[in-house]
């Protein structure tokens, strides 16, 4: 079955790198928070430390997501025990165990896997993920780089193929990738996501900015 429209997406706020952040995003209405490992580049890794001491503090009903560029299922079961999220969001490929494997691993713990949208080609990974994973989120990275974009790149992608991909994937659907106050409902009336995911776009200097939070969710809830 397709997940139900929402009167608004479900907005994840991430690169959080603080509990001071982390309540600052709910505060302002995120229902998920994005805390990222260790990665190849981009903004926002944590150590898993503050990875867990930020995920064990957050209230009931928001989301944490660990961001892992882990392709090994088993080095992905043991940095979410180490961390304690509610959430894995797999930002490469993974290339060594199975979706299988992970979920009987974390019983009740989220699978999203990032689909990086470079082409057509990113409609037919996503629906290659049915059934294995409990949604995808689509970014504007490149992991066929030397030193790998996984995300955080501050860039847009096509939305017109991330439209297509959302009208026929039966999954939900987090759109990433260059998002702001100004380009929001552009890019909701466009995807029709589940939900948004944004770093960059509410920073500055890379420390989560109040102003550009209440931007944000003012310009979400303007439509």
């Amino acid at each position: 079955m397709l997940p139900l429209p929402l009167p608004f997406p479900r907005v994840k706020i991430c690169c959080i790198a603080s509990e001071e952040e982390a309540w600052m995003a709910i505060r302002a209405g995120a229902s998920a928070l994005g805390l990222v490992g260790p990665v190849p580049s981009g903004p926002g890794a944590i150590t898993e430390e503050q990875i867990t001491a930020i995920a064990t503090r957050v209230p009931p009903g928001v989301a944490t997501f660990l961001l892992t560029s882990h392709q090994d299922a088993g080095a992905i079961i043991e940095q979410q025990k180490r961390c304690r999220t509610s959430v894995v969001q797999i930002l490469d490929r993974l290339v060594s165990g199975t979706y299988e494997e992970l979920r009987a691993a974390m019983p009740g713990i989220g699978i999203v896997q990032a689909v990086h949208v470079m082409g057509d080609e990113a409609i037919d990974e996503a629906i290659g993920l049915e059934g294995k994973v409990d949604a995808v989120l689509l970014d504007s990275g490149n992991p066929n780089l030397p030193v790998k974009e996984l995300g955080g790149t501050g860039r847009t992608h096509d939305w017109q193929i991330s439209a297509r991909l959302c009208e026929r994937v039966r999954l939900p659907v987090y759109l990433a990738g260059g998002l702001r106050s100004d380009n929001l409902a552009t890019a909701i009336r466009t995807v029709r996501p589940f939900g948004v995911d944004l770093c960059n776009g509410v920073r500055t200097d890379g420390k989560l900015d109040p102003a550009k939070l209440e931007g944000f969710f003012a310009a979400l809830r303007a439509g």
